[in-house]
C-alpha cells in the first residue's frame, strides 16, 4: 500500500517524486512568507526594524556555513535597511510599501531555503507569522460568528487601537522577535 525511498513516494502504485512535493513547499513558502512581511508593514519602523533583526540572523547562520555570497547579501540587505530605518522610524519620512515589503519577505524566504534552514525561518520570522495568523484567525471568526477577535487586524494594529504607541509596539515586537532568536 505505502512504500517508498528518498526519491520517491508510492502510493496505490502510484511513484510521486519528492521533488514535485518540495517544488510546492517551495512556492507557499516564498509566497507565503513575502505576504506575511508585507501584513507587518504597518506601523513606522516595524518592518525595517524586523527585517534588520532576520537578515542579521540570516548572515550570522551563512557566516558559520561558510556560504559567503549569501552573507554579503544579508549584510548589503541589512546596511540598506539601517539606512532605510533612519527615515521610516517615527514620524515616518519615507515608506517601504509593497514593492519593499513584498521583496524583503520573499528575500528572507529564499536565503532560508539557500541555507537550507527554512524552519528557523518559522523563529526568525515569528512576528510575521502571528502577524499573518491575526489575520486569518480575524476573517475566520468574523465569517463563522460575525464577530471580530481584535478591534483590528494584523495585530500591530490592534495595540495601536487599544492606546499603544508606535514606539511602544515597535519595541515590544522587537524584543519579542530578538528573544524567539535566542530558541535558535
Amino acid at each position: 500500500m505505502y512504500e517508498g525511498n528518498v526519491n520517491t513516494l508510492n502510493f496505490f502504485g502510484l511513484a510521486i517524486p519528492l521533488s514535485v512535493f518540495y517544488g510546492l513547499f517551495v512556492i507557499f513558502w516564498l509566497v507565503g512568507f513575502s505576504n506575511a512581511v508585507n501584513l507587518s508593514d504597518g506601523i513606522d519602523g516595524l518592518v525595517s526594524g524586523l527585517a534588520i533583526i532576520s537578515f542579521t540572523t540570516y548572515a550570522i547562520i551563512a557566516w558559520y556555513q561558510n556560504q559567503l555570497d549569501i552573507l554579503i547579501v544579508c549584510l548589503s540587505v541589512v546596511g540598506a535597511l539601517v539606512g532605510f530605518f533612519l527615515y521610516n522610524r517615527k514620524p515616518a519620512k519615507i515608506f517601504m510599501g509593497d514593492v519593499g515589503s513584498l521583496a524583503l519577505g520573499g528575500l528572507l524566504a529564499a536565503i532560508s531555503i539557500l541555507l537550507h534552514q527554512e524552519w528557523t525561518l518559522l523563529l526568525v520570522g515569528m512576528i510575521y507569522v502571528v502577524e499573518t495568523a491575526s489575520v486569518i484567525l480575524q476573517v475566520v471568526s468574523f465569517k463563522l460568528t460575525g464577530k471580530r477577535l481584535f478591534k483590528m487586524s494584523p495585530i500591530h494594529h490592534h495595540f495601536e487601537m487599544s492606546g499603544w504607541s508606535e514606539w511602544k509596539i515597535d519595541g515590544i515586537f522587537w524584543t519579542t522577535a530578538f528573544i524567539f532568536l535566542l530558541l535558535l
